[in-house]
């Protein structure tokens, strides 16, 4: 299924210059949804996946029921402050200034990790999130699922360079 009939590109938001791609339509469209989810739970599957890690917060709307569909655990990677408990924290530079992104340190992935957001630019939150899982867990083997991929930019040989497959549903070259 394409998707880009379903992604609205918003000119100049959040900043000036910047083309921010709204999967809002995707969302409202019950077939493009399940489609997403249903492709995420075949990576799963595909790739013997042992736990899912959304990346806040449009990373949850696919990951969530993927991992149900599955049967495998799912773990939150959220901003700092947004989980109760002790956390394990990771700061990393964005195309804008600087983020971090929590897991509970009680949070317990498997080793083989699927990363699942719904964008990819530049690939900063995934490597991000492999940095966390690999200084805190014993985990083997991490890869990444988006619904988007911005061919465009450097994201995916980024995530190549350090290691993580990649899989993607739509791309925007």
């Amino acid at each position: 299924m394409d998707l880009k009939p379903f992604v609205k590109t918003v000119p100049n938001w959040p900043r000036p210059g910047v083309n921010f791609l709204d999967i809002s339509g995707i969302l409202a469209k019950p077939e493009a949804l399940d489609h997403c989810i249903t492709r995420v739970a075949y990576t799963i599957r595909h790739l013997n996946v042992t736990s899912v890690v959304a990346v806040e917060s449009r990373g949850f709307l696919f990951a969530a029921g993927a991992a149900a569909q599955a049967g495998v655990p799912l773990i939150l990677a959220r901003k700092a402050g947004k989980l109760p408990g002790q956390c394990h924290t990771v700061t990393y530079d964005t195309e804008y200034s600087q983020d971090s992104l929590q897991i509970q340190t009680q949070a317990k992935p498997g080793p083989h990790v699927l990363i699942v957001d719904d964008l990819l630019a530049t690939g900063g939150t995934i490597l991000a999130v492999n940095r966390l899982l690999r200084d805190h867990w014993s985990v083997n083997s991490v890869s990444a699922q988006v619904i988007i991929n911005l061919g465009f930019l450097p994201g995916q040989q980024n995530l190549a360079d350090n290691s993580i497959s990649l899989d993607w549903i739509t791309k925007y070259e």
